[in-house]
């Protein structure tokens, strides 16, 4: 009896992988500019088709890992500023890591829908130990599926889709930390900037009540002026005392804002008289509009849709299998060669059910692109509208009502100094001026955060920009 003919077999098998082993190509993400959107921070996720290589073989970068180290980035006792802040949120950020390695996650799904059926190979062994033939009925049989109708290509270009929407959601994610980390910030400023407020009042109140009992001392002044001083500088002290528990747990949230909980800050580089843009709601609408990635997260969610669809009409066109192998029969010594085709055929089912729900999902998202218009025009439209109302009532308290209250208590302390007024009305005065430094304050914070909110739909990364230095005059 003859050897079997292994090398036979291997051949087979390498003519049908050499044969079929090639699938068919499809464009990858179709978001042209997004990478110039981006920052370097952010990887796009892409596929060409041309300069595909053997995804068998392709290694994914192995995880970043985190800094643990608790305080990295910011020393302690040092003065932390927004732009410190920002870098940190983007190196440390559980948040953004976790959005990043979702278009990794998607990235590798891409591949996997391209990857063509692998073949199979079949050696079975009939009839052993048979008197007529003890060696047997020895078959070897390869076969490989052929995927027809384009079908891989519509389904990695489908799956790409999901790609661009998780690098979408990625730069949405980034832009909405952004937001809350520069509203925990001015949020923090603003009762750094109460407390000094406070502080300066309550040295301004605790000489006043000197006064009073130095003019009681000389019979010039009454105990019902001294008691009611008294009454405001312990209230100033009340306030103080609250405002600075309040401050280190602004530092916390901002701290968890950044996404280092331990972080250590004592004190923050901020300044709420800083310049801001004259935002103007139409022109703003029109542009977040054009550049948010939610906005566009949620059209390209209709371009995979529609791809689904065509995937779905196309899954009723049936996929051919072909196989060749080869047969040793022990009896009468003999080889035997076979061939196979073998077709489904798309009777009952042409993939009706999957074709009506794809086409459903498609004017789902395109409602989606709607909602999304909405919720993003609604968010604009609040902030915008808190932000102009602080900003221009910041403006009249700094350049109206403050400058007139301060002007008030000087000439109130005057008159009473020159025994032409209660201290009553002294006292009056300066409780104006101190309720008018905190109301500005308060303001100024709010407009802060409100402008937070709209520098984070617009996409923005160096913001606040610093005022412009004064250009230097030739001598």
């Amino acid at each position: 009896m003859r050897a079997f003919p292994a090398s036979i077999v291997f051949g087979l098998t390498s003519f049908a992988l050499a044969g079929c082993s090639t699938p068919p190509r499809s464009p990858g993400p179709v978001i042209p500019p997004l990478a110039a959107i981006l920052a370097p921070t952010v990887v796009q996720a892409g596929y060409c088709a041309d300069d595909k290589k053997e995804n068998n073989d392709e290694e994914l970068p192995p995880p970043k890992k985190l800094d643990n180290e608790p305080n990295a980035g910011i020393g302690q006792g040092e003065v932390v500023g927004l732009a410190d802040l920002i870098d940190l949120t983007l190196k440390r950020n559980p948040r953004l890591a976790r959005v990043g390695w979702a278009v990794e996650t998607a990235r590798g799904r891409g591949i996997q829908a391209g990857l063509y059926p692998n073949p199979t190979v079949n050696v079975i062994g009939n009839e052993l130990g048979d008197r007529t033939g003890p060696s047997g009925i020895w078959s070897a049989y390869t076969s490989q599926e052929i995927v027809t109708a384009n079908k891989l290509g519509l389904s990695q270009a489908a799956a790409f889709k999901e790609v661009d929407q998780a690098t979408l959601n990625l730069m949405a994610e980034r832009y909405m930390v952004y937001t809350e980390v520069r509203q925990a910030f001015f949020e923090a400023v603003t009762l750094q900037r109460r407390a000094e407020i406070l502080g300066e009042l309550i040295k301004l109140a605790d000489k006043s009540v000197e006064n009073a009992n130095k003019l009681l001392k000389a019979k010039e002044g009454s105990q019902l002026d001294v008691v009611q001083l008294e009454v405001d500088l312990e209230r100033y002290r009340a306030e103080l005392e609250a405002t600075q528990r309040a401050v280190p747990a602004a530092y916390r949230n901002l701290a968890a804002s950044v996404g280092v909980q331990d972080m250590p800050i004592v004190s923050l580089a901020g300044n709420l008289d800083t310049p801001l843009p004259d935002y103007d709601l139409d022109r703003v609408r029109v542009y977040v509009l054009g550049v948010h990635p939610e906005l566009r997260s949620a059209q390209v969610g209709v371009e995979r849709a529609q791809l689904l669809v065509r995937r779905a009409e196309v899954e009723p066109v049936p996929n051919a299998t072909v196989g060749a192998g080869y047969t040793r029969q022990g009896q009468n010594r003999s080889n035997d060669w076979d061939i196979g085709v073998s077709v489904p055929i798309p009777l009952w089912n042409k993939n009706q059910g999957n074709i009506l729900a794809a086409r459903a999902q498609v004017e789902e998202t395109v409602s989606q692109v709607g909602r999304v218009q909405n919720d993003l025009v609604n968010r604009l439209a609040t902030a915008f509208g808190t932000y102009a109302a602080a900003r221009k009532r910041a403006e009249r308290y700094k350049t109206a009502i403050l400058p007139k209250a301060q002007q008030t208590y000087q000439l109130s302390l005057k008159a009473y100094q020159g025994g032409q007024f209660e201290y009553l009305r002294v006292l009056a005065a300066q409780r104006t001026v101190a309720e008018a430094n905190l109301e500005l304050v308060r303001s100024l914070g709010e407009m802060w955060r409100a402008a937070s909110e709209i520098a984070g739909l617009m996409l923005e990364d160096q913001w606040p920009l610093a005022p412009s230095a004064p250009e230097r005059k030739q001598p």
